[in-house]
């Protein structure tokens, strides 16, 4: 199998992910461990602003959140994931996480999801948080 592209970029933030190469190489683990076939996932880390205008103009939502997720492909994953590290970094003081534990959280959250994993129903979430815990274990 060719291993996929993942890429990382900053939106409306001076933000540079710690550990890249570490963090490609584990979220590619994951994908394999779940019969993935990534062809590309870019990640935007990005402002509370910038993630809101997204969210109003495709989904609809007048909400703030962590993440969003565009899944393109049904056969492949193709995706650009969009996560707001001003949110991330509440989540993680209101949780009482370090940054960098939420943000892999929510990093893996996404590809969980294009993985086919969902999380609205009381049991999917209990299955997601679980399936989260299980994946971070495999970044040491």
């Amino acid at each position: 199998m060719e291993e996929g592209q993942l890429s990382f970029f900053a939106e409306n933030l001076d933000f540079q992910l710690a550990r890249e190469e570490e963090i490609s190489q584990w979220i590619l683990k994951v994908i394999k461990n779940h019969g993935g076939n990534l062809s590309f996932i870019n990640y935007i880390f990005c402002n509370d602003e910038y993630l809101l205008k997204i969210n109003l103009e495709y989904l609809d939502h007048d909400t703030y959140t962590d993440i969003i997720t565009f899944d393109y492909d049904e056969e492949t994953i193709e995706s650009d994931i969009f996560i707001s590290v001003e949110r991330v970094a509440e989540n993680a003081n209101e949780l009482g996480n370090t940054f960098e534990e939420e943000l892999h959280r929510v990093m893996i959250h996404g590809v969980l999801h294009l993985l086919g994993f969902g999380d609205k129903t009381p049991e999917e979430k209990l299955k997601m948080r679980a399936l989260e815990e299980e994946c971070l274990a495999l970044l040491v």
